[in-house]
């Protein structure tokens, strides 16, 4: 399992219809995927146009590949992308070790 998180900032007083949008795309788009295994999303406390989202991917080419470079990604960017105050900061992480 392969876990993706995304830092998003996005433009100031735009909270309500990001969190309409995103997880609009979330279900529409992102849950179509191959390899998708579900997600989490946080919002900042002290700064609230700051979003932390993590996806859950069987691979780490499910998300690189499968979803990155396919119409898919294209149509989520549609969806989320004007909300971005920058382009979001993404990394991968493997699990180690688990409770």
């Amino acid at each position: 399992m392969i876990l993706e998180i995304a830092d998003i900032r996005i433009q100031p007083g735009q909270q309500a219809a990001f969190e309409e949008a995103i997880q609009r795309g979330l279900a529409a788009v992102i849950a179509n995927a191959r390899g998708y295994h579900g997600f989490k999303l946080n919002k900042g406390i002290e700064n609230p146009e700051r979003y932390v989202m993590q996806i859950f991917w069987a691979t780490l080419e499910d998300h690189t590949v499968g979803f990155r470079q396919s119409p898919a990604f294209t149509e989520w960017r549609a969806i989320v992308g004007p909300f971005f105050a920058r382009p979001p900061e993404v990394e991968h992480f493997e699990l180690l070790a688990k409770s």
